[in-house]
């Protein structure tokens, strides 16, 4: 297997499995300073903490997927 099919295999694999996107933070201006329960920045938060999570268990697969990956696929190919 050549370079070119190495990466296009990594790069199929990263799609199959591709890092978790953080939620945007509002803005101050986005609260309507009504105390609505929940806030916007309270639902931020849980997102936020959603984020931490899936991007932790993201990192582990990453990790493991590396370290099971054949010789000739891990960078560097050594």
């Amino acid at each position: 297997m050549n370079s070119k099919q190495l990466s296009q295999q990594d790069a199929v694999l990263q799609g199959d499995d591709p890092a978790p996107v953080p939620p945007i933070e509002p803005e101050l201006e986005d609260c309507c300073g009504s105390g609505c329960n929940p806030c916007i920045f309270d639902i931020y938060e849980q997102a936020r903490e959603r984020y931490q999570r899936e991007l932790d268990a993201w990192n582990r697969r990453q990790a493991e997927r590396a370290a099971t990956a054949p010789k000739s696929r891990r960078k560097g190919g050594k």
